[in-house]
C-alpha cells in the first residue's frame, strides 16, 4: 500500500518522517523518492539483518536518512538526542518483512523446520520454545485464546504441557505436529487459514510483547508530532487494528488528533494478488491538530 501510504504520510520535500517499522526499506524507498531532494527519514527496526537490508537499499540517498537498531518505542528518545522538536510524519507496518519470513531461520513462519526462536531482536528476551516448555498451562491457553484467537485453545495448552514433559520444544515442524493432533491435520478455520496460522501468530505476539509495544508508542505519538504531522499505521490482524481504532478516536474526541479515515483503507485486489499477506492489512491516518 505504498501509494497510500505517501499520501497518507503527507510527504512533502524538506520535512522529516520516520518509518519506525523500516523492515528491508520498501516503504522508507518511497518516502525518499516523494521527498527528494531535501526530505530526510529515519528508521527503526528491532532487526539489525532487515536494518542490514535497508541501509543497502537506502544507500543512493546518501546523507538523507538515519537508520536506528532500536524498537518503535524509543522515538521520543531518538528525538531528544539529536535535538529535533518534532516530526511531521511516522508510519507503522506492523507485519513481518519477506526476509524474516523466508531467510531468517528464526521459525516465523510454519513452513519450513527452523528453530522456534520468533524474536525480532534475537539478543533480546526468552524464545517462542522458551515460552512453550516453561509456561503454565493457563498462560499457553490465555496467549492462544487471546493473541491467536484460537477456539481450541484449552485442548492445545494442555497437549503441548503434555508432550513438553517428554519431549521439550525446540523446532516449528514439532509445534505443527502438535497442531495438527490437537486441531486436526489439514483443517481450516475461517476459510483459507492454515490450522498452525493462529497459534503462531500468538506465541509471536507474545515473545515480541508486540501488543504492549503498540501500546506504549500510542501513547507518546501525539507529542512527537509536530502540529499538523500524520500518523500512518498499518495493521494485520484485529487485535492491532482494535487498538490503534480505538486510540485514534480517543485522540479526536480530546482534540489532540483528527482521524483521516474513518474506515480502513485496503489493499486493492492487484496487489492482493501480487502480495497474498497483503490481504489482510488495515492502514488508519491520523493528524495531529494544529
Amino acid at each position: 500500500m505504498v501509494k497510500e501510504v505517501l499520501v497518507g504520510l503527507n510527504c512533502r520535500p524538506g520535512h522529516l518522517y520516520v518509518d519506525g517499522t523500516v523492515g528491508e526499506g520498501g516503504h522508507a524507498a518511497a518516502i525518499l523518492d516523494r521527498t527528494a531532494p531535501d526530505g530526510e527519514l529515519w528508521g527503526l527496526d528491532q532487526d539489525l539483518a532487515v536494518l542490514q537490508t535497508a541501509t543497502a537499499r537506502l544507500a543512493h540517498h546518501t546523507s538523507r536518512f538515519r537508520l536506528y537498531n532500536f524498537s518503535y518505542t524509543q522515538i521520543g528518545n531518538i528525538l531528544e538526542e539529536e535535538g529535533q522538536p518534532g516530526l511531521d510524519g511516522i508510519l507503522l507496518d506492523l507485519g513481518l518483512s519477506s526476509q524474516q519470513l523466508q531467510q531468517s531461520r528464526r521459525g516465523f513462519s510454519f513452513m519450513g523446520d527452523e528453530p522456534l526462536d520468533m524474536r525480532f531482536n534475537p539478543q533480546e528476551g526468552e524464545t517462542a520454545a522458551h515460552l512453550l516448555n516453561t509456561w503454565p498451562v493457563a498462560a499457553l491457553e490465555r496467549i492462544f485464546w487471546e493473541y491467536g484467537e484460537e477456539p481450541r485453545a484449552r485442548k492445545l495448552a494442555h497437549l503441548v504441557a503434555q508432550i513438553r514433559r517428554r519431549t521439550p520444544f525446540s523446532t516449528t515442524q514439532q509445534l505443527v505436529r502438535v497442531i495438527n493432533q490437537a486441531l486436526g491435520p489439514g483443517r481450516r478455520s475461517r476459510g483459507r487459514l492454515h490450522p498452525a496460522t493462529r497459534v503462531f501468530q500468538a506465541l509471536r505476539i507474545a515473545v515480541n510483547r508486540e501488543l504492549e509495544q503498540l501500546d506504549a508508542f500510542l501513547s507518546q505519538a501525539p507529542a512527537w508530532l509536530l502540529p499538523g504531522g500524520r500518523l500512518v499505521i498499518i495493521s494485520y490482524h484485529s487485535l492491532e487494528d482494535r487498538q490503534v481504532k480505538q486510540r485514534l478516536a480517543a485522540w479526536e474526541k480530546a482534540g489532540v488528533m483528527r482521524r483521516l479515515t474513518r474506515k480502513p483503507l485496503t489493499p486493492t485486489a492487484a496487489e492482493v494478488a501480487r502480495n497474498p499477506r497483503a490481504r489482510s492489512a488495515k492502514l488508519r491516518t491520523a493528524e495531529k491538530i494544529s
